[in-house]
């Protein structure tokens, strides 16, 4: 099988790998990692400008309509750079989202802001006790004339923080656990009854909890679309994570590679100890097994969706682990300040540390993971 990148892939890890050069170098990323958002507004904005927000969108909405592969391609190059911009939560998984399942109305009043990077989205859908149940949602709809009127809190939206609009899930009929009689809908923070209170993960990046007190939402903020399509848009959005995580397992690896050739104790470099190249090995297999998984991920059938999560989920259940154990390692072999901000060691890690439990830990991904293959 051939894995070698086409032309428009070439070029589209260029512009990525050029973004990074370019915003990252230096002391840059902490500049945006100190914003109260826990992103830099002008690096959205140049992003949106590069193409690379609107990529993921069909050539309909804007974008470039790109596949598994690209979005692959895209959040590596970005992970290699430690880019705390929030394009996975804000682009991929809700304006992913919102793509699929968006009325007209919404879609000519939204849809070019969020492909231009103009205005941003986040997905409100986690609650308090669902622990790792994605059917969870205890938030209710109301019919009221017609209008539809929200009750209930969602506990936790990554890079919710001065998004402009929310797609809030909500339960229209059924239990709190049912898989259907859920629907969409689009809720703006300024809306009465909103309130929003957001906090920094341990990464640095925004997030928010929401809570709604008989918010009332007119008929065109209504969406056309339910669990299944969160599922189909977290599919995405879970690839895109693992190919962030692997590229801060290289960048990573990577950097601590050059601190063993140069670093020396008892007049030698570090590197020259046995223990530590089998240590090294080591990791290097695991980011290559990553790869492995990823790109299994990305070469599944785009029209079997079931397989496709399934995949993406065996990836997931393998790099949330691998990850955290990679980061530990690199940290142990710069000593103190490996967890320090001043390195990318520690930044990475913190990284690593959140994704790995967003949206669930490693062992609710390999539990996931058996689930979905139980079905083949």
């Amino acid at each position: 099988m051939n894995f070698d990148l086409n032309e428009d892939e070439e070029m589209l890890k260029a512009v990525a790998e050029r973004f990074v050069t370019d915003r990252y170098s230096g002391d840059r990323d902490k500049a945006a990692r100190a914003n109260r958002h826990g992103y830099c507004r002008d690096n959205w904005r140049l992003l949106g400008e590069l193409g690379l927000i609107s990529a993921p969108f069909s050539g309909d909405n804007g974008g470039l309509g790109i596949d598994l592969t690209g979005i692959a391609i895209i959040f590596e190059a970005l992970g290699n750079g430690l880019v705390v911009e929030p394009l996975i939560e804000n682009v991929v998984l809700a304006g992913g989202l919102f793509e699929r399942v968006a009325t007209e109305p919404a879609r000519s009043r939204w849809m070019a802001a969020f492909s231009a990077g103009e205005k941003r989205i986040a997905l409100a859908h986690r609650e308090e006790q669902a622990r790792y149940n994605p059917n969870w949602v205890e938030t209710s709809a109301q019919r009221d004339g017609d209008r539809m009127v929200l009750a209930g809190s969602k506990s936790l939206v990554a890079a919710g923080g001065g998004v402009d609009v929310f797609i809030v899930s909500a339960r229209l009929s059924g239990e709190a656990g049912d898989p259907e009689g859920v629907g969409l809908f689009l809720v703006e923070p300024h809306t009465a009854g909103v309130s929003v209170e957001g906090w920094h993960l341990a990464d640095g990046s925004s997030a928010v909890s929401l809570r709604m007190d008989d918010v009332a939402v007119a008929a065109d903020a209504c969406l056309a679309g339910g669990l299944a399509e969160i599922d189909v848009a977290q599919t995405r959005a879970t690839v895109a994570r693992v190919a962030e995580a692997i590229g801060i397992m290289e960048r990573l690896f990577a950097d601590t590679s050059t601190h063993l050739r140069t670093r020396t104790q008892f007049g030698v470099a570090l590197g020259s100890f046995q223990a530590l190249q089998h240590r090294m090995v080591a990791q290097y297999a695991a980011i290559e097994q990553a790869r492995a998984l990823l790109n299994l991920a990305i070469m599944t059938d785009p029209n079997d969706p079931r397989i496709q999560r399934k995949a993406a989920l065996g990836a997931r259940a393998f790099v949330a682990k691998a990850s955290v154990e990679l980061g530990h390692e690199m940290i142990q072999f710069h000593g103190g300040m490996g967890v320090t901000d001043e390195l990318a060691i520690g930044r990475g890690h913190k990284r690593l540390l959140t994704l790995s439990r967003w949206p669930d830990d490693p062992q609710a991904a390999l539990d996931a993971f058996a689930e979905a293959s139980t079905f083949y």
